[in-house]
């Protein structure tokens, strides 16, 4: 087994067990912090396939997004904010490891160079952009495709606003209008009240 072999089955290893991980976890914490390392980890298979932009885009894009993604995991449960920032030591170690079998992967990837190791047996003739075949790609014959995965996206945001609106909270703001055109006789009223004997 050579080590391009090695490396891949590592990265599908990792892969599968933070993919079940995603799913099998209780705690919304390590469920958001599993779902990173899959990213990571497929972004590593990318980059192995030569394949940088998507590598790129799936780690900038989707990473980035998991922070959002977890707000929204929060605001929907309702999890209380301040346990968890107690409970900060409690992922620390978890959050440890994953980081660090994060960089043993990226280094595992880009170490490969310099093992004399080719990291796919294509070979792409110069002049050739990857990003640039991605696009000509999206908007010719994946146009509808394409298209449909970005109503999709609509609305599963428009989705989380309307899921996550609480209402909107009663204002105590007063009208300067109202105030200044106010009479007396509107506002204080002269009570007759008896009076009371000892």
């Amino acid at each position: 087994m050579d080590f391009q072999t090695a490396v891949f089955f590592f990265l599908s290893a990792i892969l599968v067990f933070a993919a079940l991980r995603v799913i099998t976890a209780r705690n919304p914490v390590y469920a958001a912090l599993h779902l990173m390392l899959a990213f990571f980890t497929t972004g590593g298979l990318w980059l192995m396939l030569q394949a940088e932009f998507l590598a790129i885009a799936l780690i900038v894009v989707y990473v980035g997004a998991v922070m959002v993604l977890f707000l929204f995991v929060v605001m929907m449960l309702d999890i209380n904010i301040d346990r968890i920032r107690e409970g900060f030591w409690r992922y620390l170690p978890l959050g440890a490891v994953l980081g660090l079998v994060m960089v043993l992967e990226m280094g595992l990837v880009l170490g490969s160079k310099y093992f004399q190791v080719p990291i796919s047996e294509v070979v792409v003739p110069a002049g050739v952009s990857n990003t640039k075949e991605i696009g000509a790609l999206l908007v010719t014959d994946y146009v509808f495709p394409f298209e449909l995965a970005a109503v999709i996206l609509l609305v599963g945001m428009i989705a989380a606003v309307v899921l996550t609106f609480r209402g909107r909270k009663p204002s105590k703001i007063s009208n300067p209008n109202t105030q200044v055109f106010v009479k007396a006789k509107d506002r204080v009223r002269v009570l007759q009240m008896p009076v009371e004997k000892d």
